[in-house]
């Protein structure tokens, strides 16, 4: 199976954050940020894997910063390995001030999805080939990640 580089599951969302996505100080709920890490993730990995995928593993979620009501957010996610069937995914969420456009760094969740076939069953994914140097330390860094799992 031939690889494909990180940049072909690159994927951005952007969503503005609502009163109802938030608690009574005015900042977003962290299972609607962990609702909205899942779904990048997963788009991340269908694009790699050009297949459904499932979340097998939250690997890490390290919430920075808050986010507040009226700021966008923005997520970035990529595969950052791959296994046989599986994917570790990259998610990073900034908060981003709509009317300047700075950012801030909020969040960074690491993710594993599967692949799945027709039938259901998890089936091999492509490679991914890390092709800048954040990539290949990013690379490395997740292979030691699962070696220490398995």
């Amino acid at each position: 199976m031939e690889g494909k580089p990180v940049a072909e599951s690159f994927t951005e969302m952007v969503e503005i954050a609502f009163p109802n996505d938030a608690n009574p100080l005015g900042t977003v709920f962290g299972g609607r940020v962990l609702q909205l890490i899942d779904v990048a993730g997963s788009v991340a990995a269908m694009r790699h894997a050009r297949r459904p995928v499932v979340t097998a593993r939250i690997d890490s979620v390290d919430f920075r910063a808050p986010i507040r009501v009226g700021e966008f957010i923005v997520l970035q996610a990529w595969v950052n390995f791959t296994g046989r069937t599986s994917m570790e995914v990259q998610v990073e969420v900034y908060a981003e001030a709509p009317t300047t456009g700075a950012r801030r760094h909020c969040c960074t969740a690491l993710l594993t999805y599967v692949a799945l076939d027709e039938a259901g069953r998890p089936t091999p994914v492509p490679p991914v080939l890390p092709q800048t140097e954040a990539e290949r330390q990013r690379y490395e860094a997740a292979r030691a990640r699962r070696a220490a799992r398995l």
